[in-house]
């Protein structure tokens, strides 16, 4: 089975195909806020680059957060359309999960961290377990601050990745137990996407389009805005 990956939870959109034979192409791409420009177009040349027909997925896997408002939006719509276009059913698998899959190898704690804007940030921890990572804490929106006196007391080495990290780094550089890492883990992989959603593809962990639901945490920026100018 072949399955088309979409991923648009932060600044970058991305797109992957695979399946058995492990992720056969992909396409990312960082353009600001022009998710709804890039995908279509990014998913069309990620078809002729794989040699792969749409008409041949056998199911969509989807970021569901959490993350930015309006690109998490595109990314669920985009994939929704595609799944009941095709008739396929749908795997939904949250962003802070993508973020932190490609640092499974590292025997340390692990914070995903994206940026949530207005001085916060999306995160969990991840913890190394044969075969992949375990989440240990629920998905939740908090301060840097909160989340280093959080990974401060649990006395361990701890290996950040993600725009939040990266963009708060003077935050958490000033504990020596705690590492950032760079740019090249910053944002969700539509290739971790298909490599996740494979796994729940052999385990027949289908949802179907209309029972799909994003990840939010927190109302978007634009009602928090209105309900401040209501209060005031």
């Amino acid at each position: 089975m072949l399955i088309l990956g979409i991923e648009s939870a932060t600044v970058q959109v991305g797109c992957a195909i695979g399946g058995h034979e492990g992720v056969l192409a992909s396409t990312h791409s960082s353009r600001g806020k022009r998710h709804a420009e890039s995908l279509t177009p990014a998913i069309e040349f990620l078809c002729r680059q794989a040699r792969v027909e749409l008409s041949e997925i056998g199911a969509v896997a989807v970021d569901l957060g959490p993350g930015l408002f309006t690109g998490l939006r595109v990314g669920i719509a985009t994939a929704k359309a595609v799944a009941q276009a095709l008739r396929v059913p749908m795997i939904g698998i949250s962003s802070l999960d993508l973020l932190a899959f490609p640092a499974r190898f590292s025997p340390r704690l692990i914070a995903g961290v994206i940026d949530a804007r207005r001085g916060e940030v999306f995160t969990a921890l991840y913890r190394q377990v044969p075969g992949g990572l375990q989440r240990t804490t629920e998905l939740r929106v908090c301060s840097p601050d909160d989340l280093v006196s959080e990974l401060v007391a649990t006395g361990e080495d701890v290996l950040l990745v993600g725009d939040g990290a990266i963009r708060y780094a003077a935050v958490f550089d000033e504990q020596p137990n705690l590492e950032v890492v760079d740019q090249d883990l910053a944002h969700p992989s539509a290739r971790s996407l298909v490599q996740l959603a494979h796994a729940r593809a052999l385990r027949e962990e289908w949802v179907q389009p209309w029972d799909l639901a994003p990840i939010y945490l927190r109302k978007p920026d634009a009602e928090i805005n209105w309900s401040t100018r209501e209060g005031g």
